[in-house]
């Protein structure tokens, strides 16, 4: 999967995690504090709100997803 540099821009973190979290949470169903923990568990700590953010900004994600 090749990701658009611009996609990912202007954030904290590489697009590679990015991009595996927002897979986690769409492929599992996950909650954001469920992926959160999984993060932590790799040595990754981020916030849920990230997630949240970070999805609000992907807005046309959510909409198909729950």
């Amino acid at each position: 999967m090749s990701l658009s540099p611009s996609l990912y821009r202007r954030h904290r973190f590489p697009a590679e995690i990015i991009s595996h979290c927002v897979w986690l949470y769409f492929r599992f169903n996950l909650s954001y504090r469920d992926v959160e923990e999984m993060m932590a568990m790799r040595g990754l700590f981020l916030s849920y709100e990230f997630f949240r953010k970070l999805l609000k900004g992907l807005q046309y994600l959510t909409d198909h997803h729950r």
